[in-house]
């Protein structure tokens, strides 16, 4: 083998490597139509919802009920969620709430569902800051 070819092999393997990472399944993490994450939460019990995204994102309008621990956060801000009940989380498309399912995978939590579609996928109307 020539090293055009170990390289390129290489390459191949890292490029492998980085989309099985972003795209392997979160252990305990269950995906959530709209109208699936809004009966879940208004369930007798119904858990915490973590909203992931900025605090600027947050205040232009949020799931009622919803508290904004950011992505950017997240790890800082553990203790504030609890592991014994279910945790809800959404971002505005999903990408950065399936990031924090996979920070909450790690650190032992087990119960956790992510709005597909992220808060642009809520059809409902969304709460403010007055």
């Amino acid at each position: 083998m020539n090293v055009n070819t170990v390289i390129n092999i290489a390459i191949l393997l890292l490029i492998v490597w980085f989309l099985y990472t972003r795209l392997k399944p979160v252990n305990g993490l269950t995906h959530l139509k709209a109208n699936e994450f809004r009966q879940a939460i208004k369930s007798n019990n119904p858990g915490m919802v973590v909203d992931v995204r900025e605090p600027a994102e947050y205040n232009r309008g949020f799931i009622p009920g919803a508290v904004n621990i950011p992505l950017s956060q997240l790890q800082q801000r553990l203790s504030e969620i609890p592991q014994n009940k279910q945790v809800f989380l959404y971002c505005q498309s999903g990408m950065r709430s399936k990031s924090a399912a996979k920070i909450l995978s790690k650190h032992g939590y087990d119960q956790i569902s992510n709005l597909k579609g992220g808060v642009s996928a809520w059809r409902d109307k969304l709460a403010s800051k007055k």
